[in-house]
């Protein structure tokens, strides 16, 4: 169990240590497993970390980046066997159409008015583009705010939008169900689906 707590601890370095300023890079050890018993020291451990880079070169300097740091941590501890990795739900970079993405913005904002923002850039992992990708087709990929609109504005106007707003695959996230259901549904065959 030490050993991966120091494991943990070196990775919190990999992104502010080694990732460029101008680069995006999110490195998270979302679960740990290991032990069965206060007074058992367990004989291995299962971290399992998520990175979300914006560009396939910082997204193989990182994985560089904890290999390299977990074969050496795992030698200090005196490790009998070298660590096993394993890369499983791998997505591609979600990089939306411009010409898809134009198209939808314009009929959003004709629909939906001051309601329809851009969000800018996100880091979340993202199976949907997998799909477009596979077939070649172009896309685009928007959010639908799924918050009490007073919560929202709350947040908003005290600048804590990013800590009081929670978003998909945050433990806190739990959308209202209206208006959040007619929003969705609201433009019926919107007009970016017709050729």
């Amino acid at each position: 169990m030490v050993l991966a707590a120091m494991i943990v601890v070196r990775l919190q370095t990999v992104v502010s240590r080694e990732v460029a300023p101008g680069e995006t890079a999110v490195l998270t050890v979302g679960s740990i497993q290991a032990g069965t018993k206060s007074n058992v020291i367990p004989d291995q451990a299962v971290l399992q970390l998520n990175v979300r880079t914006y560009t396939e070169a910082t997204r193989t300097l990182v994985l560089d980046a904890i290999r390299r740091i977990v074969r050496a941590e795992c030698e200090a501890s005196g490790c009998a066997k070298e660590p096993d990795f394993e890369l499983f739900d791998r997505f591609p970079l979600t990089d939306n159409d411009g010409a898809a993405t134009e198209r939808v913005a314009s009929a959003f904002t004709g629909f939906f008015g001051d309601r329809a923002t851009p969000v800018g850039q996100q880091s979340a992992s993202e199976d949907f583009s997998d799909i477009a990708t596979s077939l070649g087709a172009p896309y685009t990929y928007w959010f639908i705010g799924g918050i009490d609109p007073d919560s929202y504005d709350r947040a908003l106007q005290a600048g804590r939008v990013a800590q009081d707003v929670p978003v998909n695959h945050s433990a806190t996230f739990a959308p209202v169900v209206q208006p959040t259901l007619d929003t969705g549904r609201s433009p019926g065959r919107p007009p970016w689906w017709r050729r």
